[in-house]
This record gives C-alpha cells, structure tokens and sequence, in this order.
C-alpha cells in the first residue's frame, strides 16, 4: 500500500483564488444548463392544457428515484446557432444521459419538445449520434423519449439530411447487436422522424398525441392531392390496430412512461453490480472540493497532478510506475471503487522518456484487463533540438500506436491544457475513448494563443524583411491579439463542449463519481452476452 502524502496546502491563499475561478466557471455552466430547462419550460402552458409532460418530466418519471444519472453532451450546440454566448441555448434540442430504468442501466434520449417542437438541430443529430455510439459500444439498452417536429425547413441544409441517415442506421446496428430499443412516441413523428419507432424493437404510443406518418396532411396534397387527417394518416389507435407500428397504446404521459418501465423490468436484462452489493471500499482522504483549487485559472502555473489523482482513487492508494523515468509523465496504479485502473496525466510537456514510459504502461493495462484513465493537463510533445535528435517523433509515434490500438476501455478528463499532439497523445477524441469529460478550466488547442500568435508574428515579420517592407509595429500587434482572441475563445470548454468535442462538462467534484459510472458500464459491456442477429427485429 503507497499513500499518497499531499503536499498542497489546500487552504492557501493560492488555492483559495483558484478555487474561487473554478467556482465562478462551475456556476456559468450550471446557469447554461438551466438556461436549456427554462427555455423548455417557457411551453409549459402549452404542455398542461394538452394534458402532456415536458421533456424533463418524462425523463425524471422514467428514471429510478435516487440512483446515478450521467448527463451527455449537455452543451451541445452552445455558440453554434446563435454567435451570442449570451442568447445560445445548449443542448442541441435533445435531452440525454446515462441512467437507472427498473434497476437496468440505461441510454435515455429525449426530444425537447418545449424548444422548437422538438425539431432537430444541426448539433442535436450529432448529439443523438454520440449517444447512440455510446449506447452501442456499453452494450446499453436504448429508450428514446419521442415528440420532434423533424426538420427544420427554415434551416435546411442538404448535409443535415444526407448525415442524418446514420441515425436511423444505428438503431438498425443496435438491434442486430441484441441491444434493446424502446421507443415512446409522445407526439409527432413526420417523414424522417416516423423511422425512429420503426426502427424500435417496441414503440409505446399515447392516444390522440402520437403521430408517425411518412408524409403530414401538407405535404400529402402538395404531393398526390389527397386530403386524409392526421389521425387517419399516423394516428395512436391507427398505428395499434391497423398498421402494426406500435405495440402498446397508452392514454397519456404517465401512462407511457409507467409502461416503458414495465417492458425494461419484463427484459430480463442482466443487472447492474451496482445493485448486487459492490464490495466496501475506502474513499479518498482527501476532500473532494480540494479539486477546486487546484487548477490554476490561466494554467499558466505548474500543476502537481499527483494531488488530483490523490483526490479521485480508492484510500488515496497509488503506486506509481516508473517514477523516476520520464518524470513528467506520470503513470498509476489505482482503483476507483474497487475497480483496478491504470492513470496517465502530465506534470509537464511529454518528453521522450515519458513517451516510452507511457508506452510500456498502456500495454501493461492491456496485458492486465485493467481500464485506462487520462486526466489530461500537457502543452503537447517535447519539441527542442535535443527532443528531436533524441527521436522524439518516432517514440511518440509509438506512444499514439499504443493508445490507437489499446484492447481496454480508455476514458479521459481533460482537466487542464490539451494542446498539440499531445491531445492525441493523451487520447483526445479522435481516438475514441469510450467516454471523454471536461473540467470547466480544460482548454483544448493546437497550440497556447500567445505561442500561435508570436509564431505568425515572426514569420510574417521575417516575410516582409525578406521582401524590404518596413515592419509596422502597430498593425503587428493587432494582428497578434486578433489571433489570441481567436485561440482563446476556441479553446474554452464551454466552446469545444458546444462542438461535442467532449461528452459535458463536469463539476470537478463529481470526477470520482463520473469515472466511477463509466467504470461500472465498461465491467457491464464486457460481462453482459448479448445475442446479436443477422438482422435488427424487423416490425411485423
């Protein structure tokens, strides 16, 4: 046993300050996610007088009381349909997590009818995308919450379309792997929209709300000139007694929901260890909210990533594996609620020492089973004459062969700097780890603003002494904080959170707690047989 002695002075005046920046960060993302809720519930009127539950209502009466709820991508589209951080309204139009259905842990999306009708946005079809990959790979049972006006057609674009396949492609890929899919059609399900129950292994449907039809009374007469109703076209009562598309007819929300929970438990799917008495294990001794001072607000200072790690692992018990090589790298030996893991993290750029050493340790986890964990904190790879000579390019080649091709689940959190290759390095998203979470204090780049500003101010400068122009200081220096501004503004969590860049952002205090879900759902994945099928199950 090796326990961690912490060095930090935890009520410093240093980590006072820094805990106070990351407070103020971690309450501007939980004001973004509650601008999401609020905006949704402006329909609420609306809702009530047709007898309906909003979004956040089904969800939260699906969803076992008290138990683990993982929110994913919860800031997707922030900044990407209105420029204005202040008016843009994350979430992507769909609502999604991780969660407990019946004691069976689930994948939950919801349409987010109180927004838009719950028409799908340009990033909520990467979002439900995401989810779906998530659910596939965790071999998690699909429900989808379903009441989406479709398209947008005010903001069509042909790539939304032509993309968009792949939705309904993976509802086909769950099946066929033996995945469940429940659908509950809430409200309206038009054209594209009416192949989500179609596409489902069981559709719930509520009377006079449900509707699923290739082609609404609208489009039908611009089409063929026929006149037929809604209920005549896609009805609930249509669909349960003439056409076969639903299984089950429910009288309202409730109703619904209480009969989604139902087809869970009669599933007969394999249990969660969190329910069949996890063994006791010790948690850290160290406070949690320590984390909160820890990263500095600029990440302009060094941060030891020892004491984070000290924060997050069963009893604060890590053994360090080769702790006096590539020092800057660091690799652990841990366990996260009695779960063994291997940690990687960064005390500094990765040299060629910490290259190799990362190397070895990735393959060792490989070797034992053991998942891997990133905390993410480095301004990238070694660059200099002697990292070069010393082959720098070639032992991080190796390094990212290492991470590409690992047989273990990888989960990272970038907590800090994720800059450069050192974002491959370190398994960024593309290279797919099974989950990836930010702290509000992540920034994600190529390169620091500062550094890519200085590098084009001196290759601009030296262009135009090269041609015998004079160097005018004044449009230099615009130019270099046009492009720092650039970079900042990028690289800022919120930001890459909105592109889905990651899977949320989340309070640093609930590190533990995140790693220890996604821990759970990879030991599930692996134990969990399913029975896939040359085809999904087809509707009959």
């Amino acid at each position: 046993m090796t326990i961690f002695q912490s060095a930090w002075n935890a009520q410093g005046t240093v980590a006072t300050q820094r805990r106070e920046a990351m407070l103020l960060r971690i309450e501007a993302l939980r004001a973004l996610e509650e601008r999401a809720a609020q905006a949704s519930a402006k329909s609420k009127p609306v809702f009530d007088r047709r007898g309906q539950l909003l979004p956040r209502e089904r969800v939260a009466l699906l969803l076992d009381p008290g138990t683990p709820y993982l929110p994913i991508c919860a800031l997707a589209g922030f900044m990407q349909d209105h420029k204005d951080p202040a008016h843009s309204v994350p979430g992507g139009g769909v609502v999604a997590g991780i969660g407990f259905v019946e004691g069976v842990r689930c994948m939950v999306v919801a349409s987010d009818s109180g927004i838009d009708a719950g028409a799908i946005q340009p990033m909520g079809l990467d979002k439900i995308l995401r989810v779906q990959e998530i659910a596939l790979q965790n071999k998690l049972p699909f429900i989808h919450l379903v009441e989406s006006a479709g398209a947008n057609l005010m903001r069509y674009r042909v790539e939304g379309f032509v993309h968009g396949g792949a939705l309904f492609r993976n509802l086909a890929r769950l099946s066929s792997a033996g995945i469940p899919v429940l659908t509950v059609q809430h409200g309206s399900g038009t054209a594209g929209g009416a192949y989500m129950p179609g596409l489902s292994d069981v559709v719930i449907l509520v009377r006079g709300r449900s509707r699923a039809f290739l082609a609404g009374p609208p489009l039908l007469m611009a089409a063929t000139g026929e006149v037929a109703t809604e209920e005549e076209l896609g009805g609930a009562e249509m669909h349960a007694t003439l056409s076969g598309l639903g299984e089950h007819l429910a009288e309202d929300d409730r109703h619904a929901i209480s009969m989604a929970k139902e087809v869970v438990a009669r599933m007969g799917w394999l249990q969660s260890a969190m329910n069949s008495g996890a063994k006791a294990v010790r948690p850290p001794r160290f406070n949690a909210d320590e984390l909160l001072g820890l990263m500095d607000k600029d990440l302009r200072q060094p941060v030891e990533m020892r004491e984070v790690i000290a924060r997050l692992v069963d009893d604060s018990d890590l053994l360090e594996f080769k702790p006096l090589y590539g020092a800057a790298t660091l690799c652990v030996q841990a366990e996260i609620n009695g779960q063994a893991i291997g940690i990687i993290s960064n005390n500094g750029p990765i040299d060629v020492a910490g290259a190799n050493k990362a190397t070895h340790f990735i393959q060792r986890c490989c070797q034992l089973g053991q998942p891997i964990v990133y905390l993410q904190n480095t301004t990238g790879y070694m660059v200099g004459k002697d990292s070069e000579q010393g082959g720098m390019i070639k032992h991080g080649s190796k390094m990212i062969q290492a991470v590409t091709n690992a047989t273990v689940p990888q989960i990272t959190i970038q907590c800090g700097a994720s800059f450069g290759a050192g974002n491959y390095g370190m398994c960024g998203r593309g290279y797919a780890p099974h989950f990836l979470f930010s702290w509000p204090s992540a920034k994600t780049a190529v390169m620091g603003g500062e550094q890519a500003a200085r590098t084009m101010q001196i290759v601009t400068e030296a262009a135009m002494l090269r041609k015998g122009m004079a160097v005018d200081a004044a449009q230099s220096q615009a130019q270099f904080d046009k492009i720092v501004n650039v970079f900042e503004a990028q690289a800022d969590a919120f930001y890459t959170s909105g592109l889905l860049l990651d899977d949320g952002v989340i309070d640093p205090r609930d590190t533990r707690a995140v790693l220890a879900q996604c821990l759970a759902m990879c030991a599930e994945a692996a134990a969990r047989q399913l029975r896939p099928m040359q085809f999904g199950v087809a509707r009959m």
